[in-house]
């Protein structure tokens, strides 16, 4: 069996090295649902998502959420879909599948599964055995309905139980599993703060929003409240300007008024002064004359 996996592994890097496309369909779904309730369903929502926080900033680590899982070249019958896993040294983005061979040969390190009524004893041990085989360096296994937590990581290339789960601190995620036995798990990260459950990510999602609205309710009132008085600024700036240009016009108009009444005035003094030099002329005192 070990000599045919190393024979695919050669048969993938010869097809990776050549371009030669792999004439192998690997399916993209298996065909099960994601969740076998809204229990097991939150649980799985919420580790991909709060993971996917926590990992933000880091563009070398992959989280993916019931993606098909295939660990070998040419063999798509060789597949597994874990609820969550989490591989370091890959890229962020979109994946049909994870194709091992594809992704540098790198084994998803850390693997979470959420139990649903639906799972099967043969059925876990069968994942516990194969996550085990194929190198999974931490696992995960808890069960909403009983709280139950179990914990597994890599020693001497198997899988040795953790005990206590509570206050254990995963080595690769450097979450903390705060878990009693008889209550609901939680999970605290790095920074102190908890996962948060999908009900309670999208409560805070719509209050923030409603805060967005409502800022953007004042602006716009300020806004508006800005163009308002703004516009009333202009009203009395243009008649101030109109009662201005007025008065101006009003002053231009007395000046003109004023400028033909002193020429006039000039006329009658010069028709006045005429009229004293004639009568001088004919010997006749202007002075003397009424």
């Amino acid at each position: 069996m070990k000599t045919i996996f190393l024979d695919r592994e050669w048969m993938a890097a010869a097809a990776l090295a050549t371009g030669v496309p792999d004439p192998v369909e690997y399916p993209d779904s298996d065909g099960e649902p994601i969740a076998e309730n809204t229990q097991q369903f939150d649980w799985i929502m919420m580790l991909k998502g709060e993971l996917d926080d926590l990992f933000r900033q880091d563009p070398n680590v992959f989280v993916a959420g019931d993606l098909l899982w295939y660990p070998e070249f040419g063999n798509p019958a060789n597949r597994i879909a874990p609820d969550t896993m989490v591989i370091f040294g890959r890229p962020k983005g979109h994946r049909g599948s994870y194709k091992q061979w594809l992704e540098g040969g790198i084994c998803p390190q850390v693997v979470f599964e959420v139990l649903s009524p639906g799972n099967r004893p043969g059925a876990m041990t069968e994942k516990f055995r194969r996550y085990e085989s194929l190198g999974v360096e931490e696992y995960y296994i808890y069960d909403p309905e009983d709280f139950s937590l179990q914990g597994f990581i890599r020693e001497a290339n198997v899988f040795r139980g953790i005990n206590p789960m509570d206050g254990w601190i995963s080595p690769r995620l450097g979450i903390t599993f705060v878990h009693d036995g008889a209550s609901k798990l939680r999970i605290r990260k790095p920074d102190g703060t908890f996962f948060r459950d999908y009900l309670e990510v999208t409560a805070e999602a719509v209050a923030a929003k409603e805060r967005v609205l409502e800022v953007e309710d004042e602006l716009e009132e300020e806004r508006q409240a800005s163009e308002r008085k703004l516009r009333a600024e202009r009203r009395k700036t243009e008649k101030e300007r109109q009662a201005a240009d007025i008065a101006k016009e009003q002053a231009d108009k007395a000046k003109e008024q004023a400028d033909k009444a002193k020429k006039q005035a000039d006329i009658e003094r010069q028709r006045a002064d005429l009229l004293a030099a004639k009568l001088r002329e004919l010997g006749i005192n202007p002075d003397d004359v009424k």
